[in-house]
């Protein structure tokens, strides 16, 4: 299974959907994800839920129906993206009420493809079909990112790629994700000096070190300075 509700103990009684796969209206394939195997699970509890996802997108009709389902969940969505949430994925990750990212990840965003054949009038109506799929979802990009629809539909023409820090900057994602094990970053006290990361190196060896010193130093080690200075002299007498 790419996708799957699973318990997590917690006060909240929270539960964690892995959207993994492909967004389809119909499933073909065992990774797709359909409106209504979501919908199954989405409304059948409640409380907050975390929703993960590593997607490359879809059918735009099925996202925004899960979209939808999304935003008017009463409950807290949190999604977390830890791989991609591109194309279609991407409008369903505007659902949540609040978007992070792992580091790691990316979010793309792009205009919207069809295939369709014809005459002439056929592929003006195809032309008029994707004008409005496009404008439906730059309305989600828009109440997500309070960015202009204009440039929004410049970075959909560009098939723009974030990263977590880049997706942060322009509203689609609020923070990066953060390991909660770890409450300070151990490094950065030193992440931009070499000579603070050689001194603390160096400090830690010569705690290290110490008994070792202090066992040691009680009896003499190695050879005398008259007989280094001496084997120095033989040395050089045959240079």
């Amino acid at each position: 299974m790419f996708w799957r509700w699973k318990n997590q103990a917690s006060e909240q009684e929270e539960r964690v959907l892995e959207l993994y796969g492909t967004i389809a209206e119909e499933s073909w394939f065992d990774d797709d994800v359909t409106p209504q195997m979501f919908r199954n699970e989405l409304f059948s509890e409640k409380g907050p839920i975390t929703l993960w996802i590593n997607s490359p997108g879809g059918d735009c009709i099925a996202a925004s129906q899960i979209y939808t389902m999304l935003m008017d969940y009463p409950d807290e969505v949190t999604v977390k993206i830890d791989g991609i949430a591109a194309s279609a994925a991407s409008v369903i990750a505007m659902a949540g009420t609040k978007v992070l990212m792992a580091p790691t990840a990316l979010m793309m965003i792009h205009n919207p493809a069809t295939i369709t054949m014809g005459d002439h009038e056929d592929m003006k109506r195809a032309i008029e079909m994707l004008d409005e799929v496009k404008e439906s979802i730059i309305n989600a990009y828009e109440i997500k990112t309070g960015i202009s629809r204009i440039k929004l539909s410049h970075l959909m023409d560009a098939e723009t790629w974030m990263n977590a820090n880049k997706a942060i900057e322009l509203g689609f994602a609020d923070d990066v994700l953060k390991d909660e094990k770890q409450s300070e970053p151990t490094f950065s006290a030193y992440a931009f000096s070499r000579k603070a990361v050689a001194t603390n190196l160096l400090n830690k060896m010569a705690e290290k070190n110490k008994p070792i010193q202090a066992e040691e130093s009680a009896k003499p080690q190695g050879r005398s300075i008259d007989e280094l200075k001496e084997r120095l002299l033989i040395i050089k007498k045959y240079m």
